[in-house]
């Protein structure tokens, strides 16, 4: 029996539509990374970009778990020059980029590698309800 495995010209891109409204930020993105790497295809390999094109509306209303951690849950950056390094809560980092959460939450759950660069190229996040992907005919993930 041969494995076989699928050329880049086979390879069959779908578009995803979540509205993420109210729902918690790291069960979003793991089904965002589950459509992103593929992994519900059968051909899935986990060395080749087999995913799919994920759109996501509301990012800005994604949740948090837990009562208190719009204030407690903190972002940390460093720089990499002396007296380089802050730290950001989750609520100023919702009203700085509304994104950045749930982005944050996707790239943290992929492989790091070259291949998790690619993937997350092919996640379109928007704060509002509205997307310019229209033509592409996302389905909605239920």
């Amino acid at each position: 029996m041969k494995t076989t495995l699928p050329k880049e010209t086979e390879i069959q891109r779908a578009w995803w539509l979540i509205d993420a409204t109210g729902k918690p930020a790291g069960r979003l993105a793991v089904e965002i990374c589950r459509l992103l790497r593929g992994r519900g295809k059968p051909d899935y390999a986990p060395h080749m970009d087999l995913g799919d094109f994920v759109v996501v509306i509301n990012s800005a209303k994604v949740g948090l778990s837990g009562n208190s951690k719009e204030d407690q849950k903190v972002y940390a950056k460093y720089t990499g020059y002396q007296s380089g390094y802050s730290e950001t809560s989750a609520g100023v980092m919702r009203q700085k980029n509304p994104n950045y959460i749930l982005w944050h939450a996707v790239r943290g759950m992929l492989p790091k590698n070259h291949l998790s660069r690619r993937l997350l190229l092919r996640l379109k996040l928007y704060p509002g309800a509205e997307h310019p992907h229209a033509a592409q005919n996302p389905q909605p993930v239920s």
